[in-house]
């Protein structure tokens, strides 16, 4: 039984972290490579589907550095007060352990049929109304689809370990809502609410220990993007895809 522990940091946010003895259970092991054999969509640098593969696939790392192109998402969730909600990945997630990243990060997959419909990202908010619940513990009544905000998409490409890594286009997807919170152990070893004030303090506390998606995003996009949470319109592209390096 995981055990929860609430700590009260100097900044005023509240960090939850999530633990117990034994760490990496065979168990979990199996849940993530039973993952690895989901199947992603791939596509070009336009976004139009081309082909479908395993998650495996998708993210292995070809000997010239080769990344099958596949089509993913990040949700940025914040309360009502505005505040984003950061999560570490668990110690055994097979890409990017132990890193911190936005809310929920995954992909739409062909084994649902629907997470296909392209009209508004449709398919792409059925896919992280899925995963919010996996990965958070978040009732998709919670987060319904009308309160999903597709804001734009992002190319980019990290080799990671050498054995692993991503080549996403991967659409940005902002809720905010207040939700219940029950996170899987099996995916998130941390989480936290971050206030925009204290963003800054918090991402220099935690350098080199970002997923590169997100750190791309913060380093490019992220404070803008926060500081018109209220104003989306503002933010909103759904012509062009930004290539992030």
């Amino acid at each position: 039984m995981f055990k929860t522990i609430i700590r009260t940091m100097t900044s005023q946010y509240a960090k939850r972290s999530f633990g117990n003895a034994a760490a990496v259970t065979n168990k979990m092991d199996l849940q993530q490579e039973a993952m690895l054999r989901e199947n992603c969509y791939l596509v070009d640098e336009a976004d139009n589907i081309i082909g479908e593969a395993s998650k495996r696939d998708c993210h292995l790392v070809q000997e010239n550095g080769y990344i099958p192109l596949h089509r993913a998402f990040s949700v940025f969730l914040f309360n009502k007060k505005g505040d984003l909600l950061l999560q570490k990945r668990a110690t055994h997630k097979i890409t990017y352990p132990d890193c911190y990243t936005n809310s929920c990060c995954s992909h739409p997959l062909s084994n649902f049929e629907e997470e296909a419909d392209e009209n508004n990202a449709l398919g792409v908010k059925k896919a992280a109304q899925r995963r919010l619940q996996f990965e958070l513990g978040i009732h998709p009544d919670s987060v319904p689809l009308n309160s999903i905000q597709y804001i734009t998409r992002i190319l980019y490409k990290d080799e990671g370990d050498g054995k692993y890594g991503e080549h996403e286009i991967d659409y940005v997807l902002f809720i905010k809502n207040d939700v219940q919170l029950k996170p899987n152990p099996d995916e998130v070893s941390e989480i936290s609410f971050i206030p925009r004030k204290e963003f800054d303090n918090f991402a220099q506390s935690l350098s080199g220990h970002w997923t590169p998606w997100f750190n791309l995003i913060m380093k490019s996009r992220l404070k803008y993007w926060w500081d018109n949470l209220d104003n989306l319109d503002e933010i909103r592209d759904h012509e062009k895809i930004l290539h992030l390096k």
